[in-house]
């Protein structure tokens, strides 16, 4: 309850949810194809302006949450209550998890809204295909941002860190994976596109929703594998395990190194 008053006071938040919203809902009134099915030119844009913006604004959020309990000295005070660390952490990631889905939903809400209206709008399965598109990207990250918080004394360090994350992950992720997969032996390309893959949490969510949207011809043949498994039974709840197993280590890391923070006082 804390952390969701924070988030809520915080000009940020709302600074991303205008940002957000604005995007989405320009992107909706220049959609010249009415009706929007699928994988198309306007599913794909809004599709990349989620994959730019939300990780950007988790990162920054859920970090500068945490690094700004040591600067303002909060988390002195707390250490004085009952409070282990794996509650403080479980707190941080749930409220900040509700303030930037209520971001995801205040964008997809307006512009679903203004699409109806103007007969403009996304099918449904394909709506919500973006929109799980969108909070499976920002818990991703959110839970990536909770170990940078962890890391940095700061927030100017937080910051640093995370604009190098969101930038290695999502700018430069094209570029370093043609250059590793150029210098390979061709018998490895495939298990290093999926090895990489999994461990890049936006490219790994792009794929997944690119091939559910039918766009899965557009990734090329060595693809091919992954269009096979994600359109199985068993293509969600693999994703949903690997969301979990990336969530899962993000916040034990961050667990174990503010027990060792908080052990040396």
């Amino acid at each position: 309850m804390r952390e969701m008053k924070i988030g809520f006071r915080n000009p940020w938040a709302y600074s991303f949810m205008a940002l957000f919203a604005v995007f989405m809902l320009s992107l909706m009134m220049i959609n010249a194809q009415g009706y929007v099915k699928g994988y198309s030119g306007t599913s794909g844009t809004m599709l990349n302006l989620a994959l730019y913006l939300l990780p950007l604004m988790a990162l920054m959020l859920g970090s500068f949450s945490l690094t700004g309990e040591k600067e303002e000295g909060n988390w002195e005070l707390l250490s004085t209550y009952p409070l282990g660390t794996l509650s403080f952490l479980a707190g941080k990631f749930i409220g900040l998890t509700i303030v930037l889905l209520s971001i995801v939903a205040f964008g997809f809400g307006l512009s679903g809204t203004v699409g109806w209206f103007i007969g403009n709008g996304f099918d449904f399965s394909t709506y919500r295909q973006l929109l799980f598109f969108s909070i499976s990207l920002s818990l991703f990250f959110l839970g990536i941002a909770i170990l940078i918080g962890s890391l940095a004394r700061n927030r100017w360090q937080a910051l640093t860190i995370a604009v190098g994350v969101w930038f290695f992950t999502i700018i430069a992720w094209p570029s370093i994976l043609i250059a590793l997969l150029g210098m390979m032996p061709y018998p490895w390309i495939k298990p290093a596109v999926t090895t990489l893959t999994f461990l890049n949490p936006a490219e790994l969510t792009r794929l997944f929703t690119v091939v559910k949207l039918g766009g899965g011809s557009t990734l090329g043949p060595k693809y091919y594998d992954w269009i096979l498994w994600i359109r199985s039974f068993w293509g969600t709840p693999v994703f949903l395990g690997a969301m979990l197993i990336w969530i899962s280590a993000a916040l034990a890391i961050a667990y174990g190194l503010w027990e060792r923070g908080r052990g040396r006082g």
